[in-house]
């Protein structure tokens, strides 16, 4: 794609809603949103001017409001022109094919975003959390994005960078300019200042778990015998009657799966045929799909009755559970788990929120405490963040060792480089200046 292109595209789904977004931006953004629009005022930033887009003609198709943003004072960071017509897709169509017939080009996906990260509008941290802001399914996640996007992931980091950085400054420093008596840093002060930077990478790779949870979601498959409460349950924590409840054991023959939340987290539960000898061919497929469920799932819920004495079958789900309920608290108590329960009642709701507490936890034990202090999300960034940990682990081999401290530079700039593809490129000039205004050399 060449950058240099004034880009156009449709920012909003093409369906019949009340107003759709045409988005145009590049150098000649202005110049051609002016071939399609007709309006007596002049282009001022930052502000909104009433327009008729008008066909080749010069027949009036609908009657618009144009937004224009100068450079750099944009999303892009480039001349943009916003063009909000009424939603109907013909006419949003329309207006596109307008402007790509005055010159612009339609744009490539996310190349708004990519322009804005390449001229420096936004870090690559910021740009993927647009992404994941705009595939948010839940509240929760489209908070945690708005605060990537804001820059809490850079924020996080850059200390950590910061000190990385100091350190090969030091080492570069008594290297390039041993003859002119600057000090060469002893080895427990490198060991110190490895360890100040590891730890922070490590705080930030043990929010990883968590934020994955909240990033992708995850599976919970609810199994136990027949008639122990299980669709019951599930009901109770989807939020609706979505399951059959009867008294009649055996009721649910095949997997039922809904979409829910748990603490902002987005989770699939699965409700499952009851446990037990199949009395049919049909009830056998359907504790077959149960067994297959509860290999799948990142977490398998199995419910006890509280009210019934501990059978057999309890035991061996019991082996295979990430989590043990007691249902029907409200009955009077004929079980003693031989493992801890949460204790829940589907039909009254006690228990409930104890139970949605502890199913998160079991997932990413420590995650209330992370739920306001930030946290990384992206896969891509804990790999980053764990290559770099073990460079910085390898430095530190070579520090006990007395290893040449070029040879020592060799791993700190290999923890750095990591580092580096999260928030972006570190040049020799960052080092030169760190360096120069570090130390008084050349005096």
């Amino acid at each position: 794609m060449n950058l240099h292109d004034t880009i156009v595209a449709i920012s909003t789904p093409l369906a019949r809603s009340g107003i759709g977004v045409v988005r145009l931006s590049g150098e000649r953004a202005r110049e051609i949103a002016s071939t399609l629009l007709r309006h007596s005022s002049e282009w001022q930033s930052w502000s909104a001017t009433l327009a008729e887009l008008v066909d080749e003609h010069g027949e009036v198709v609908d009657r618009v409001v144009a937004t224009f943003f100068a450079a750099p004072r944009s999303y892009t960071a480039e001349d943009v022109v916003e063009i909000s017509c009424h939603g109907s897709p013909v006419v949003l169509r329309f207006c596109l094919q307008r402007a790509i017939a005055a010159g612009a080009r339609m744009a490539e996906p996310g190349e708004f975003t990519l322009r804005a990260f390449l001229n420096g509008r936004i870090d690559l941290p910021q740009a993927e959390a647009v992404r994941d802001l705009i595939d948010a399914t839940t509240l929760y996640q489209a908070r945690v994005a708005a605060q990537q996007v804001e820059g809490s992931v850079s924020r996080r980091l850059r200390p950590v960078k910061e000190k990385l950085l100091e350190l090969i400054a030091l080492l570069e420093a008594g290297i390039d300019f041993a003859e002119d008596d600057v000090s060469v840093a002893p080895t427990a002060e490198i060991l110190a200042r490895l360890d100040s930077v590891g730890d922070g990478i490590d705080r930030l790779l043990s929010s990883a778990v968590y934020g994955k949870l909240v990033h992708s979601g995850f599976t919970l498959a609810i199994v136990g015998r027949p008639n122990v409460g299980k669709s019951s349950l599930f009901n109770a924590l989807v939020g609706q009657d979505r399951a059959i409840v009867t008294e009649i054991p055996g009721t649910t023959r095949d997997t039922i799966s809904e979409s829910a939340e748990i603490a902002g987290i987005p989770v699939r539960f699965v409700d499952t045929a009851g446990i037990r000898t199949g009395e049919s061919r049909i009830e056998e497929l359907g504790i077959g799909r149960s067994f297959e469920a509860m290999a799948d799932a990142d977490l398998v819920l199995v419910v006890l009755d509280l009210s019934a004495p501990l059978e057999h079958a309890d035991l061996d789900l019991i082996q295979r559970a990430s989590l043990v309920v007691g249902n029907k608290a409200d009955l009077p108590r004929a079980l003693d788990p031989a493992r801890e329960c949460v204790a829940v009642s589907a039909l009254t709701g006690e228990g409930i929120p104890v139970l949605r507490e502890r199913i998160v936890a079991a997932l990413a034990p420590g995650a209330g405490e992370r739920r306001e202090t930030g946290f990384i999300t992206s896969v891509r960034h804990e790999m980053l963040l764990r290559e770099a940990r073990e460079a910085l682990e390898s430095a530190r081999r070579a520090a006990e060792l007395g290893i040449p401290h070029e040879m020592l530079l060799l791993d700190l700039y290999a923890a750095l480089r990591p580092l580096d593809a999260i928030t972006g490129a570190t040049t020799a000039d960052d080092i030169l200046n760190r360096i120069f205004s570090t130390f008084c050399i050349g005096k």
